[in-house]
């Protein structure tokens, strides 16, 4: 029991930041039908910027925590920076062509991100930096530590945040009017670029705070690191529903939360033949078989393909 109260704990820290980068998937492809494979990246470059900032002030002398504060603040702009060139330099010209031109051109913008960061940081993997100190807390036989309360309180109020900015504000509903149908949304006067573009935005906000989470967690930063848990986001992203916001949150936490199991019980249920790190087994699993049995996802609705 306290190694299955431990894994819950592990799978819902790992499923708070899965959710966190699955939303920016599904945002985008619920407006526009794209599937923004470079997103991955846009959370290494987060992580990557927070670390070179956490780098420099370290020696400052500044409270450990105003200094992750300032990190993670210098790392959403450029975040958003690069969400919005990749919006309007690579995506908003081929939104009229065939849809698989826009696909490869995210894995083209996918690439040269992650050899810019190659060039930029090296690459070796970084170690980031721990400059808070973490606690630990005990209860019913298991750990969380300050460092997985962070990642969710953070990972709960941006995703209720997001939540409440799609559904309750004037945006929110220019968002959805523009990924219903865009032709009529700027007939009554909503300018789909713009909105398509703050969708970007957005995105890689949540992005650059998942970037920073992760780092965090695992101590390490890495120029290759948004491709793994890009495309493990992707399919929390699928499992929930593509397209659908509470869809994605859910996907990311079950697939966390699944993943976790796995790997604390994969020993006692193979016999020791395969270890914890095939763990992806059991969540991949889980993902085929939800889409067998209901293809649009847990949350998805059957939608027409928009040519």
């Amino acid at each position: 029991m306290d190694v299955f109260i431990q894994q819950v704990i592990n799978g819902l820290t790992l499923g708070a930041v899965y959710a966190m980068v699955a939303l920016g998937y599904t945002m985008v492809y619920g407006i526009i039908q794209l599937i923004n494979f470079a997103h991955g990246e846009v959370v290494m470059v987060g992580a990557m910027v927070a670390f070179s900032v956490i780098g420099a002030l370290a020696p400052s002398g500044l409270p450990p925590l105003a200094i992750v504060l300032v990190a993670a603040g210098c790392a959403i702009p450029v975040c958003m920076l690069i969400g919005y060139a990749m919006e309007r330099a690579a995506y908003r010209p081929l939104r009229g062509a065939p849809r698989l031109a826009p696909l490869i051109t995210a894995i083209g913008v996918s690439i040269i991100l992650q050899h810019l960061a190659m060039l930029i940081w090296s690459r070796n993997p970084l170690a980031f930096p721990q400059i808070i100190k973490v606690e630990s807390y005990h209860f019913a036989g298991a750990t969380i530590t300050s460092v997985q309360i962070a990642i969710l309180s953070i990972s709960l109020a941006m995703m209720v945040g997001l939540a409440a900015l799609v559904y309750r504000t004037r945006l929110g509903t220019a968002m959805r009017a523009t990924a219903h149908n865009p032709q009529v949304a700027g007939l009554m006067g909503i300018d789909a670029n713009r909105i398509i573009a703050l969708t970007f935005v957005i995105g890689a906000a949540l992005a650059a705070v998942a970037g920073v989470m992760v780092a965090s967690y695992y101590g390490i930063a890495h120029y290759a690191m948004g491709s793994q848990l890009g495309l493990k986001a992707f399919c929390a992203a699928v499992l929930g529903g593509i397209g659908n916001i509470p869809g994605a949150m859910l996907g990311g936490v079950l697939l966390g939360v699944v993943e976790a199991l796995g790997a604390g019980y994969i020993g006692d249920l193979t016999g020791n033949v395969f270890g914890s790190n095939y763990q992806d087994v059991f969540a991949f699993i889980v993902l085929i078989a939800v889409l067998v049995l209901r293809p649009s996802g847990l949350l998805g609705e059957r939608v027409g393909d928009r040519a």
